[in-house]
């Protein structure tokens, strides 16, 4: 199966840790992303299976990156924002089918 082009590495954190999670990530490769303010919500079944206190307050991370890097950056942002850390993240890629740029 050909790798895609483009994978987008997905990274939810407690508030407050985006920045540190940023700068892993383009440790390993990537040039940037957006952050999104969230809001998160779960049941106490999720707290327990993922052994993890669930606070509301979320940055979210979106990540374009090369297929290429992608574990890289997973492994990465996941070292400094697992479930064992204060950021309390999940880290997830989705593959990416198609990109366009947008010129005026």
């Amino acid at each position: 199966m050909a790798e895609n082009k483009f994978e987008l590495v997905v990274c939810i954190v407690n508030a407050g840790f985006s920045q540190m999670v940023m700068q892993a990530a383009r440790n390993a490769g990537a040039k940037g992303g957006t952050i999104l303010h969230a809001r998160g919500s779960a049941n106490p079944e999720a707290e327990e299976f993922f052994n993890i206190e669930i606070q509301p307050d979320k940055e979210m991370l979106l990540l374009l990156v090369p297929g290429t890097i992608k574990d890289a950056v997973l492994r990465a942002v996941y070292k400094v924002s697992g479930t064992g850390t204060d950021a309390a993240g999940i880290a997830f890629s989705l593959p990416v089918s198609r990109t366009t740029t947008i010129k005026e």
